[in-house]
């Protein structure tokens, strides 16, 4: 299973998480926006397809940049879940659509997160690539 997830970077180097609502698998961990792949499309069209679905913020494909990927099981499956940075959106701030909340943090400000598997990993890579 491929997954996508964009960090959204703000003006003062901040990345935005987003919280799973209730009900859902990992209900509560704080997360990169993004979401599965559908068959037929590019990991970069379903990205800017989930961003505007969650966050109701317009994304180009040409603002997503490859940063990192995660690999971790889920259940029966497994799951890679590839990373793009994004410092440009359309649309104003982006507003949770579909989670229980948001948070702006920097990547040493997320390690006290409850994230899940897959996330927690590509702390240290943002770190190391945006250098904060």
């Amino acid at each position: 299973m491929t997954v996508v997830a964009a960090a959204l970077i703000d003006g003062e180097g901040r990345i935005l998480l987003q919280q799973r609502p209730p009900g859902r698998a990992m209900a509560g961990l704080w997360e990169f926006p993004g979401g599965k792949v559908e068959p037929g499309e590019r990991p970069e069209q379903a990205l800017a397809r989930e961003l505007g679905e969650e966050l109701g913020i317009e994304v180009a494909e040409d603002d997503l940049a490859p940063a990192c990927f995660a690999s971790a099981p889920v259940g029966e499956r497994h799951m890679i879940l590839l990373l793009y940075l994004c410092r440009s959106w359309r649309g104003g701030d982006p507003r949770a659509l579909e989670a229980t909340g948001l948070l702006w943090r920097r990547p040493a400000e997320m390690r006290g997160l409850a994230m899940p598997p897959a996330d927690a990993p590509l702390i240290d890579l943002l770190e190391a690539l945006l250098g904060a």
